[in-house]
């Protein structure tokens, strides 16, 4: 680290690209559009401007309803058939008829099939009157009505073409917001997940430093006056437990932090940490026996940890809750597949939140919590009395995690 901070540029206002600040809102569009088509071709149909002012008018009547074809589609265009119905009743040749294809065209991308095909219909109908009046008497009626016919089949097509390809990228926009909805979601589930785990650690940890301190420094105080060497060494023990606590702590919440060397540095405890918190336990006054059978190699890093907080919360919980003089064991099996954890002492069975001799504290929530480490592998834990004396916890774990559905 060289000590220099680095500060992130400030986050401006969101630049809009260039295209989009000029590009036409539907309804200007629309209604360009529609002046196109209008002057367009009322300037190739000059003969619009001489005589009588009907063609005109038509043209006005055929091309200014595009303004509205988004808005409503299936009124603008047998508004525009209306009008090139009357143009046909008239005898008046415009090329504003465009506009009708255009109108199909709109009912194509924005309406459903069936007003698509009464459409299409209603449009060959017109191009068959219109090839009869103004195409057979040149002899060309079969060349008109095909290729009119193709153009209009040709538009449709296209219309339909657009209302296909928006629908798919709708689909596909709605596909990427719930997929984005699933990620927050398995985010914040892996955040509780992960507060969780950090809330059990630091429980075990503290609970356990904790009691070991205040059994030890109950100890110190018995001690101080009848022998000042246990007394001394009473309060090393104390000194070193406490430096323990904070080392496990921070190796917890190291993790947290990308590249934390810590972590590294300092392995979480497993099963080959177990002699050490056994003696531990011993110095703090609960005589503890440890009996490991099978080979702990093949239980995974997390599988151990599991089963060394769970030795290490019934190992406090006796030493809380037991009087002073009771015996604790501590006997696992490991196997392939599983592992077998049993705790047992040989006091009361009725535990009393203050046993004598010790400094009693509130209730805490190992049990729960025990069970909830219990169950990540797939396992169970059950904690009660054994018949006539003493108490005992047995667990039983899977080696491998059990994976959590995903919404």
């Amino acid at each position: 680290m060289t000590g220099a901070t680095t500060t992130a540029p400030a986050a401006g206002p969101r630049q809009t690209p260039p295209h989009a600040a000029t590009r036409l809102s539907p309804t200007a569009f629309d209604a360009f559009l529609a002046a196109v088509v209008f002057f367009g071709c009322a300037g190739l149909n000059s003969q619009a401007y001489q005589g009588p002012p009907a063609p005109l008018i038509l043209q006005v009547a055929l091309a200014l309803p595009l303004a509205w074809r988004r808005r409503a589609p299936l009124t603008v265009f047998y508004a525009i058939a209306a009008v090139a119905l009357v143009q046909w009743l008239a005898d008046i040749q415009l090329l504003t008829d465009v506009a009708l294809l255009i109108a199909l065209y709109t009912v194509a991308a924005h309406s459903t099939w069936r007003h698509t095909l009464m459409a299409a219909a209603v449009l060959e109908t017109g191009i068959l009157l219109a090839s009869v009046r103004w195409a057979a008497p040149h002899g060309s009626f079969l060349n008109s009505l095909v290729f009119l016919t193709a153009v209009a089949v040709a538009v449709a097509v296209t219309g339909v073409n657009t209302r296909i390809r928006r629908a798919h990228l709708a689909a596909l926009h709605d596909r990427a917001a719930r997929l984005e909805r699933e990620r927050d979601q398995r985010a914040r589930l892996a955040a509780a997940n992960e507060r969780a785990r950090i809330a059990r650690e630091m429980h075990d940890i503290v609970t356990h430093n904790l009691s070991v301190m205040v059994a030890l420094a109950d100890g110190a105080v018995f001690a101080q006056h009848r022998s000042p060497d246990k007394t001394t060494a009473a309060l090393h023990q104390i000194s070193g437990t406490g430096r323990q606590a904070l080392t496990d702590m921070r190796r917890s919440l190291g993790v947290l932090r990308a590249g934390e060397p810590d972590a590294l540095r300092h392995p979480m405890p497993g099963i080959a940490q177990l002699a050490a918190l056994t003696d531990q336990m011993r110095a703090a006054g609960l005589p503890t026996r440890l009996d490991l059978r099978g080979d702990p190699t093949c239980v995974s890093a997390a599988a151990q940890l599991t089963l060394y907080r769970l030795t290490q919360e019934a190992l406090t919980n006796t030493l809380k809750h037991a009087p002073p003089g009771t015996r604790a064991e501590v006997r696992i099996h490991c196997s392939p597949d599983t592992l077998t954890l049993e705790v047992t002492d040989d006091g009361p069975a009725a535990r009393t939140p203050a046993p004598v001799g010790r400094t009693p504290g509130p209730p805490g929530h190992g049990i729960p919590g025990m069970r909830e480490r219990a169950a990540a592998y797939g396992g169970t834990l059950h904690a009660g009395p054994l018949p006539g004396r003493g108490w005992r916890v047995r667990a039983t774990l899977h080696t491998d995690p059990v994976a959590e559905d995903t919404p």
